[in-house]
């Protein structure tokens, strides 16, 4: 089961075993979950359209005065490398293109980027929306969501008995 893309974690399993048949993985969806971007309560942004996210997220906005905040850094909180969101994130909302931004905060689960949140006003962070609402920040609203897509992999086609559509 993986939570990001098929692409990158080929990239991490290549470097670790280059042989494998990497042309014989498949992919099967069987759930979406919609991303969420936390800001801190005391962030008077609460909207944003998806194209400033991206500037924010390439590293080209990197104060919230300049999205209707105040004159704050935007600090980007979110899973280390490797994690579901920000790689599907990176694939989503940036074309493929890595979060780019200053001095990021990286923390090792999801809910502990909403307890950053929730200590730092300049905090943005990245994680699942069911993280968002089970916590006491707020969702910051874009104009198009950002979903997430959770994966079966499996080595070749499964056979018949074994894919069940339910």
């Amino acid at each position: 089961m993986i939570s990001g893309p098929l692409e990158n974690e080929i990239v991490v399993l290549k470097s670790r075993y280059p042989t494998l048949p990497f042309d014989q993985l498949r992919t099967f969806n069987i759930s979406n979950t919609r991303m969420a971007f936390a800001v801190n309560r005391d962030n008077p942004v609460r909207e944003m359209t998806t194209d400033n996210l991206r500037a924010i997220l390439l590293g080209e906005i990197t104060n919230w005065r300049s999205v209707g905040g105040r004159d704050l850094p935007i600090r980007i909180v979110h899973v280390r490398d490797g994690g579901g969101v920000q790689a599907s994130v990176e694939e989503a909302l940036l074309n493929g293109k890595r979060i780019n931004v200053s001095d990021p905060i990286l923390v090792q689960i999801g809910p502990q980027v909403v307890k950053i949140v929730e200590q730092s006003p300049e905090a943005l962070g990245l994680t699942q929306l069911s993280i968002v609402i089970d916590s006491n920040t707020v969702e910051l609203k874009l104009d198009h969501p950002v979903e997430q897509h959770l994966n079966l992999v499996t080595l070749g086609d499964p056979l018949p008995n074994q894919r069940r559509d339910r």
